[in-house]
């Protein structure tokens, strides 16, 4: 079993910060460590729009560059609607909606553990209260 990665998980906080921060959807975090040899985490995040899409990827970007984070690629095609950046240990993947769903990583990763956005970005996960039941009208 591989021990955890401090950096790593580091470098995944720093990205769903900033990637919730620009207002992405559905993010999610799903550690692969154990099924895969090339990275240990995939962070998925949906945009709304193309230009939603590229200002998720230039925030990453800048963000990822001001820590001196090493970027082993990126794939980055506008027509695709689905843009990936490899930062080793960390895969962040972005996507319009449709494209999200025509591809289910989550499907295809379903054996990962699903690490909680929540927590990585401190935040309390919030209950949502029981609606009251209505009075009876008087008649």
């Amino acid at each position: 079993m591989k021990l955890k990665n401090p950096a790593a998980l580091e470098t995944v906080k720093l990205c769903c910060g900033l990637l919730d921060g620009k207002k992405a959807g559905d993010l999610t975090v799903l550690d692969v460590s154990g099924q895969s040899s090339i990275t240990d985490y995939l962070i998925l995040a949906t945009a709304t729009s193309g230009p939603h899409l590229r200002a998720l990827r230039v925030e990453l970007e800048k963000g990822l560059d001001a820590v001196n984070t090493y970027l082993v690629g990126m794939e980055t095609s506008d027509e695709s609607g689905w843009m990936v950046i490899d930062a080793f240990d960390v895969m962040i993947h972005l996507f319009l909606a449709e494209t999200r769903e025509r591809y289910g990583l989550e499907r295809l990763w379903r054996d990962s553990s699903e690490v909680s956005v929540d927590k990585m970005l401190g935040r309390q996960k919030t209950r949502k209260a029981k609606a009251k039941p209505k009075a009876a009208k008087a008649t």
